[in-house]
């Protein structure tokens, strides 16, 4: 496989790189006036992203229990890539790299063939649009079923989120859903049906401290602005931060939090909020799979913009 490439976008105070590994967000800044403040974590250019930072999650997002699932009859075997929890972990296209179909100043756009794997037989053609304007990035994904079959089908992405140089601990987050589903901490699969969030330690729908909580949260129920879209805020102690929207069909948001990364010096613990159609496991608990016909496409909207 040949090594990533690197892509810079700008507009109106926004700067942003895309890597064709994984068709990631690699890095978004917006001007401040003490200089460029960071809204996502970033790594080195021209590597691979470490930890599925800002890839594309699919044909699935999160893990599939051993692997294992049936799609109308047909039992699948996928290969375990997360042996450590007995699951096949977020499909292909973060491992993969992208096809570069255009790049201007403002927009990055990238397409992949997901073709047939080890207990997948479906034909999906992916494209991924990174746009920056006036209101920050927009991401618009399209996924099309170019085979001959109906298929399974969930996507999510995986932008790491900051708050300029803040440490996550001093940063408090909100996150407008009303439930969430439980999860075992050993294998990091659902274990138990969608609880509400209010009166629990879950519940950020007004702005809560990080400073030493732990995540690894499947989030549902997503409040609707009368826009349709949904927001969500990391805010660091200043007031200023991080705004990730999310648009119709992007029905869950997955928060993860992991400790610093030795390979990265200077990186702390970090946030993962990953919007997603579909919860880790969708293909065996059967919510919010997206069933796409031959020739049928699906398209959704997230993006990032500064709270400064």
């Amino acid at each position: 496989m040949s090594d990533p490439r690197d892509f810079g976008i700008q507009r109106d105070g926004y700067r942003a790189e895309v890597s064709n590994a994984g068709g990631a967000l690699r890095l978004l800044e917006h001007d401040a006036p003490d200089g460029a403040y960071r809204l996502t974590e970033s790594w080195p250019a021209g590597e691979r992203p470490p930890l599925y930072s800002g890839v594309v999650l699919a044909p699935w997002p999160g893990r599939v229990r051993d692997g294992h699932f049936f799609f109308d009859g047909i039992e699948h075997q996928l290969a375990l890539t997360d042996p450590q929890h007995g699951a096949a972990l977020h499909g292909f296209a973060w491992s993969m790299n992208w096809e570069v179909l255009s790049h201007s100043e403002t927009k990055v756009v990238q397409a992949l063939e997901v073709g047939l794997h080890k207990g997948w037989p479906y034909q999906l053609r992916l494209t991924v649009t990174h746009e920056l304007g006036p209101g920050g990035l927009t991401v618009t994904h399209t996924t099309t079923n170019i085979g001959g079959y109906h298929a399974p089908f969930g996507l999510g992405a995986h932008p790491y989120l900051r708050a300029g140089a803040s440490d996550l601990d001093d940063c408090t987050l909100q996150i407008a859903a009303g439930t969430r589903l439980p999860v075992d901490p050993e294998r990091s699969l659902p274990n138990a049906y969608s609880q509400p969030v209010v009166d629990s330690d879950y519940d950020f729908t007004t702005p809560r401290s990080l400073r030493g909580v732990t995540l690894d949260t499947p989030f549902s129920a997503l409040d609707e602005d009368v826009d349709g879209r949904v927001r969500h805020d990391l805010l660091g102690p200043d007031g200023r931060g991080v705004r990730l929207w999310t648009g119709p069909g992007l029905g869950w948001v997955h928060a993860s939090i992991t400790d610093p990364d030795p390979g990265y010096p200077g990186r702390g613990r970090a946030l993962a909020l990953a919007p997603s159609t579909c919860p880790p496991d969708a293909f065996n608990l059967g919510i919010d799979i997206v069933v796409l016909q031959a020739g049928e496409s699906w398209t959704g909207q997230w993006g990032l913009s500064a709270l400064v």
